[in-house]
């Protein structure tokens, strides 16, 4: 009988392991409200990570220094190493609605929206920092967070920012 038990238990760990190691993110999902960032693989939450915004989160960015983290449909791409903060990806914020929106507004749109971790050196104050929302507008993680980040998405990767 305790035979029959561990192989029935080693076959189903050996049906779910690839399944899960095969998944890959495919899109990133940030809804503002709860602070949370999500990576997706075809719909289904892979992982989730709570986020500090920009200073001033309520709605979409409309203008360069309105402290204001975007809301849309952007894409992931390219990863900045040599970042001021711990790792870097950028969002492709401002997009052509955004750009012409600002025109008609006759401001600038902004820009160098990224996902980050912590300022670098700064680290260890993350469990005080990640309490309040400090960026000019990114989605800000703790560095290990960010660090997961960084090796589960791929340049290219949808991400959609909602309220």
């Amino acid at each position: 009988m305790k035979v029959r038990i561990l192989v029935a238990i080693t076959l189903l760990l050996f049906s779910i392991i690839p399944a899960f190691a095969q998944s890959k993110v495919d899109s990133v999902r940030v809804v503002k409200s709860e602070r949370k960032l999500f990576l997706l693989s075809a719909g289904t939450v892979l992982k989730e990570f709570s986020v500090s915004l920009g200073e001033n989160p309520l709605g979409h960015k409309q203008k360069e220094g309105d402290e204001r983290t975007p809301e849309g449909k952007y894409v992931l791409d390219y990863k900045k190493e040599d970042s001021g903060y711990f790792r870097a990806i950028h969002i492709s914020y401002p997009n052509a609605a955004d750009i012409e929106s600002a025109r008609q507004r006759g401001v600038k749109p902004g820009g160098a929206i990224m996902i980050h971790g912590q300022k670098n050196g700064f680290g260890w104050l993350a469990k005080l920092t990640q309490r309040f929302d400090w960026t000019n507008g990114c989605v800000a993680l703790v560095d290990e967070d960010m660090e997961q980040v960084w090796t589960l998405v791929d340049i290219g990767t949808p991400i959609e920012i909602v309220p």
